[in-house]
């Protein structure tokens, strides 16, 4: 507002006597609690008298201005016109003073009111949209602001914030007790003509209720409000020192969509970390079941160094770029906010996982006890046989494991160019591994005919098709 009202001053005044570049400013009377308006005291070089320009609320203006009730009813009727389009209105008045000794307190002037001024804000075409999709993420939006309460509904209408009926001004607050203050916001999110102080007790407010609260600022009166936030998001572009030395965080180009965005953005990172870390919970039970199952069972050492090695050389990849590469879930703001108390690695996270796992390890298991023990075949053909399989069941747990809103086919519609390489290089790898005659004496494996690749296809299928299922009556039941 600064800005814009010393670009009208420049445009208007120039060239013309009312400019006066070379007064002399003596003194500021600040906003406070009980005046919501600011003045400014001058002296001219060739003048002992003081000028004082004032600006602030309508309201505080008409009242240093001592005006009557029909003209304060005047005035009133042009601040709610105004205020009715979207205009952030401001009362501008000035004074004299020729006593040498400034007054403490700004209505020992006597003001001459000269009008209100209007100013246009438009919204960001792409607030509206932010807005409505925090509602359908579960995300609360609250409006703190200085402005008029028309201006403020207005302005709500606008972006599509709801209720845009209820709305709590700065000297409701003040008469309300803490108690009823942590009632009141329950149903409101419109809180207009709010001081600074006020923004930080409303901040509690909802952290008392239990709320998690972002608090978006630019100014030094939001420092405190930022600060007490669970997340402070201050402003980079036109934000102040204090405000991002406050916040938690500092946005680039104070669009309210780029918080969403950011939201999104950490709603993937959680989902792939947890992602990544039931798939390596899960592919690590078969694994540590092979190693020890069949020495226990007086069988053939079933998995070997290098056996291990090349699964290895399989999950860390998966986990460490795969997963973290992989793009959000369709339905990602489409759920409310998970509980504040709900770990990364939730139970029924890790029971999936283990459930996998052990799904993995009874084919591979069987596999390997049936060929060896009841068919009697070689150590070499079974430990290949059961090998194999391993590889294709650990593949299906990455391709599985990666979308959980979706089945595996859907899932591989969503792109990721690292995915595909780690899946493309085991492939080849093994295919190497098992045609390649010195590859394969290597690794200990006998020959694998094409009904022997197909079962392995098959029982590495068997292995993810359950929690496929499990995926399926998930969605139907949401």
């Amino acid at each position: 507002m600064e800005k814009a009202l010393k670009d009208l001053g420049t445009h208007y005044q120039t060239l013309t006597e009312h400019l006066h570049n070379d007064w002399t400013f003596m003194r500021e009377y600040p906003l406070s609690r009980e005046l919501l308006a600011l003045s400014r005291v001058w002296r001219s070089p060739n003048s002992e008298n003081f000028i004082i320009a004032s600006k602030g609320a309508p309201e505080a203006i008409t009242d240093l201005w001592h005006l009557d009730k029909q003209e304060v009813a005047e005035i009133s009727r042009q601040v709610e016109k105004m205020a009715a389009e979207g205009l952030r209105v401001l009362g501008v008045a000035k004074a004299q003073f020729t006593q040498s000794t400034l007054p403490g307190n700004q209505h020992d002037f006597r003001f001459e009111f000269l009008g209100l001024l209007g100013f246009a804000d438009p919204i960001r075409p792409t607030v509206p949209a932010a807005i409505a999709e925090c509602y359908r993420a579960g995300i609360r939006v609250v409006m703190i602001t200085g402005d008029y309460p028309i201006t403020a509904q207005n302005i709500a209408r606008q972006i599509g914030l709801k209720p845009f009926d209820k709305i709590i001004t700065g000297p409701e607050l003040f008469k309300m007790s803490d108690a009823d203050l942590r009632e009141r916001i329950k149903e409101v999110n419109i809180f207009a003509r709010v001081i600074p102080e006020q923004k930080l007790r409303l901040v509690n407010a909802f952290k008392e209720n239990g709320e998690i609260v972002a608090m978006t600022g630019d100014g030094v009166n939001d420092a405190p409000a930022l600060k007490s936030a669970n997340i402070g998001i201050a402003m980079g572009g036109r934000g102040t020192d204090v405000a991002r030395e406050a916040g938690a965080l500092v946005l680039l180009d104070d669009d309210f969509s780029s918080i969403v965005k950011a939201i999104r953005l950490g709603r993937r990172i959680f989902d792939n970390l947890r992602k990544a870390m039931a798939y390596i919970l899960a592919v690590h039970v078969p694994i540590a079941g092979l190693s020890l199952i069949p020495v226990l069972l007086g069988w053939p050492l079933l998995l070997m160094p290098v056996h291990v090695v090349f699964l290895e050389l399989i999950i860390d990849p998966a986990c460490s770029v795969a997963f973290e590469a992989e793009p959000e879930e369709p339905n990602v703001m489409n759920r409310p906010p998970r509980d504040r108390n709900e770990p990364l690695f939730s139970g029924r996270t890790i029971t999936l996982a283990l459930l996998q796992g052990a799904m993995v390890l009874a084919v591979t298991l069987g596999i390997y006890s049936f060929d060896f023990v009841h068919m009697g075949r070689g150590e070499a053909e079974a430990r290949s046989l059961t090998f194999v399989t391993l590889v294709i069941a650990n593949l299906g747990l990455i391709l599985s494991n990666r979308i959980w809103s979706k089945n595996i086919f859907s899932g591989l519609k969503a792109k990721n160019v690292s995915l595909y390489i780690i899946v493309a290089a085991t492939i080849t790898l093994l295919t190497l591994i098992i045609f390649i005659p010195a590859l394969r004496d290597l690794f200990h494996f006998g020959v694998l005919h094409p009904n022997d690749l197909l079962i392995c296809l098959g029982a590495g299928a068997v292995c993810i098709t359950w929690f496929e299922i499990v995926k399926y009556f998930s969605r139907v039941r949401k």
